[in-house]
């Protein structure tokens, strides 16, 4: 263990050293992490969230321990299909396959084996996109090729406590019916809900009647002729991999500790659990696949670089975060803040840029404008075009170009689709009060003074940001954000902004003098 992570406080080492203590008392020397993935949709940016997340605990914990660990992706395929999806084709084809596994239903796109295939395909696919190491793992190949069957059998012989632990968090009618087994019908192929009538455990087979024509079955539950309801299915598979570590969205609270109860019950301690809290739209409710409120992975990417999700994911993932449009441009510039502070930070182990690079930064990492000063560029000179934001950065930066600064180029063309998108229309100036106009005038001619006599040569950001600040103090603000929220407001139409002292160095003195004069001429 390095001297920073023996002091440092960013919570994926916290998470570690709760793995590490597991191992600790098991005798274990690896460590199996693993995130789950319903298959019945297609990857999400909460998909995202969740392996990126435990991925960074993972590196912390390759950091703390020095011990091999091994993450599993593992896809929910066995399960049943319970409705059709509203963004998948052919439609009509998936609801006559309805309750049946999704790696037993033709894939609508026609493109692989099964619609399970196609989606485990697009997973991977994603999560090979963002880089993440990982082993997959798909729950029909895990029934089917009987590497769960001991670990059913295990099941079996525990089916009575098992059923004990889930029926008081059951309905009455739900209650006189539940089993942890469902066997999977020999002729329709249905995952099948229904009441078990006898196990018997020398034959490790379960018995149960069809509803709809009152024939009898007897089914064994290895091989893939059976699978396991939901919490008795993820306690199953703690139990059965020896699962280390597992982190679940706030929804699956309940389940987390009733699949516990179980995993103790079959005879093995559960994994080390992180309960995440769930994104909230842009009113405050729950973001709902469903209701499609939230926003999508393939949104945010069309307005910012896959590193400022990961920020924005790495931020206090146990506390509840709106995920709109307008949280893009500050978890944007959070991140080129961490990514030009970890070099020389004491210890990068706290810098979130180094858990989202696996700690070592790439060489296209790093910014010298920030992205919120790009958007507000754009937007004052109505820009459509990379071109126009270049020649701009290049009075700032002499010599500045993509190659040079690969990372600001990205950033250019978000600018301008954000800007488009998002800032252009919703921009509204209000005229200035007598005391903003009375500053505004000041800044006007403070500018002016300056450029003859203190500028030539030295727009330096921070020298302007000084005199904003002075003037800001000299008149009756109060408090003193009042001053911005009146630059903001008056100069650029919106609600928030950058520094401005470096707003006024990058769009340059005499176009700020100018951006006065127009407002107070306008208002």
């Amino acid at each position: 263990m390095s001297e920073n992570t023996q002091t440092t406080l960013s919570w994926p080492f916290r998470e570690a050293e709760r793995i590490a203590a597991r191992l600790k008392q098991k005798g274990k020397d690896h460590a199996l992490f693993e995130t789950g993935y319903g298959p019945s949709g297609l990857p999400h940016i909460g998909t995202f969230g969740e392996v990126a997340r435990t991925s960074w605990v993972r590196k912390a914990f390759t950091d703390l321990t020095g011990l091999p660990s091994r993450l599993l992706a593992f896809s929910d395929d066995m399960d049943g299909l319970r409705k059709v999806p509203g963004n998948v084709p052919n439609k009509d084809m998936l609801q006559s396959h309805l309750g049946k596994p999704l790696t037993r239903i033709p894939d609508p796109f026609g493109k692989f084996e099964s619609f399970g295939a196609h989606n485990n395909n697009m997973l991977q696919d994603f999560l090979h996109t963002f880089g993440f190491e990982f082993e997959f793992a798909s729950a029909t190949d895990y029934y089917s090729s009987g590497r769960f069957d001991d670990a059913l059998l295990h099941v079996l012989r525990h089916h009575e406590e098992i059923v004990n632990i889930i029926l008081p968090t059951l309905g009455p009618e739900r209650r006189a019916t539940y089993s942890p087994i469902l066997p999977i019908h020999p002729r329709t192929g249905v995952v099948m809900q229904v009441p078990i009538e006898q196990i018997d455990t020398s034959s490790n087979t379960v018995f149960w009647t069809d509803p709809d024509t009152g024939t009898k079955y007897e089914t064994e539950v290895t091989g893939g002729s059976a699978k396991l309801q939901w919490k008795a299915d993820w306690a199953m598979r703690w139990y059965a991999l020896d699962v280390d570590y597992e982190m679940s969205g706030k929804d699956l609270i309940d389940s987390v500790k009733l699949s516990s109860a179980i995993c103790r019950a079959l005879g093995k301690e559960p994994p080390v659990t992180l309960t995440y809290e769930l994104f909230l739209d842009d009113k405050g409710q729950k973001i709902s696949k469903s209701k499609g409120n939230g926003l999508s992975i393939e949104q945010w990417l069309t307005y910012a670089p896959k590193e400022s999700l990961a920020q924005f994911m790495y931020h206090a993932p146990q506390r509840a975060k709106r995920l709109f449009f307008d949280v893009i441009p500050r978890a944007t510039d959070d991140y080129i803040n961490a990514a030009a502070a970890l070099p020389a930070a004491e210890k990068p182990h706290d810098n979130p840029a180094w858990h989202i690079h696996a700690g070592k930064l790439p060489e296209r990492a790093g910014s010298p404008i920030g992205f919120t000063m790009l958007l507000n560029l754009a937007s004052v000179i109505n820009a459509d075009s990379p071109d126009m934001l270049w020649g701009f950065i290049r009075a700032y930066i002499p010599g500045a170009d993509a190659e040079t600064y690969p990372f600001l180029a990205e950033l250019v063309h978000y600018a301008i689709a954000y800007n488009r998108d998002f800032v252009a229309p919703a921009k509204q100036y209000r005229a200035p009060t007598g005391v903003e106009r009375g500053a505004l005038l000041d800044l006007a001619e403070s500018l002016k003074a300056g450029e003859q006599a203190q500028y030539p040569g030295d727009t330096a950001a921070e020298t302007l940001q000084n005199l904003v600040y002075a003037i800001g103090k000299r008149h009756p603000f109060a408090p003193l954000k009042a001053w911005f929220d009146c630059l903001y407001q008056v100069l650029l139409g919106t609600t928030e902004g950058p520094r401005f002292g470096g707003f006024i160095a990058l769009y340059g003195v005499e176009r700020s003098i100018a951006l006065i004069e127009g407002a107070l001429a306008r208002g």
